[in-house]
């Protein structure tokens, strides 16, 4: 029995089509699915960078860098097909890049590189200065309202005994005092010498004839 061609080229056709679709899972390598910042996304905040393969893979190697400067913090923890890096935090707004290498399932290589910016988060407005940090230490409505009547009784205070005025005796004992010599004695001479006057005309009349 002959085969005809036409037979033996569709059996040949068969089989190349049924090699290559079990040979394609077979050659088809495990990849990276998804990251977390995603390639050129801008992220407000970062704590971590995860990277999720298509299979469970090994050995991760993860680098967070901006320009010369490495920012991760750690080693990378693996589970299953999810590798897990933390950040340094505290980083300023800029260009990132995740450079990764992982083994893959079959034990080939993935490597490559996702970058990112980071913009950080809009500055919220600016609180008004606390009470304590506007004023001076102990002062306020409160301190200010009371300080003034202490200021105005402090005014209005009478004079201390010290500014207190002399009284009219005082004042004529200061009076008397201030020629050195007291009142009372001018008076006691003022007698005497009328005394002494009237003595002297009363005996110049008895002695003429």
């Amino acid at each position: 029995m002959k085969t005809s061609p036409v037979a033996a080229a569709l059996a040949l056709l068969a089989v190349l089509v049924l090699g290559t679709a079990f040979a394609t899972p077979a050659l088809a390598h495990d990849r990276l699915k998804s990251s977390s910042p995603a390639k050129d996304a801008k992220v407000e905040r970062l704590e971590e960078v995860k990277l999720t393969f298509s299979a469970s893979v090994r050995f991760p190697n993860v680098v967070v860098r901006s320009g010369d400067a490495s920012h991760q913090d750690g080693k990378p923890s693996v589970d299953g097909a999810v590798v897990t890096q933390k950040v340094r935090t505290g980083l300023p707004p800029g260009r990132y890049v995740i450079a990764y290498r992982v083994v893959s399932s079959d034990g080939h290589p993935i490597e490559g590189e996702i970058p990112f910016t980071l913009v950080g988060r809009a500055s919220s407005p600016s609180q008004a200065p606390e009470a304590s940090e506007s004023s001076p230490a102990g002062a306020g409505p409160g301190s200010a309202t009371a300080s003034a009547p202490e200021s105005a009784s402090a005014e209005s205070a009478p004079a201390t005994s010290s500014e207190v005025p002399a009284t009219p005796a005082a004042a004529a004992e200061d009076s008397g005092s201030s020629g050195g010599v007291p009142g009372w004695m001018w008076i006691v001479v003022g007698a005497l010498t009328g005394v002494g006057i009237g003595m002297f005309f009363s005996m110049r009349g008895k002695k003429r004839p």
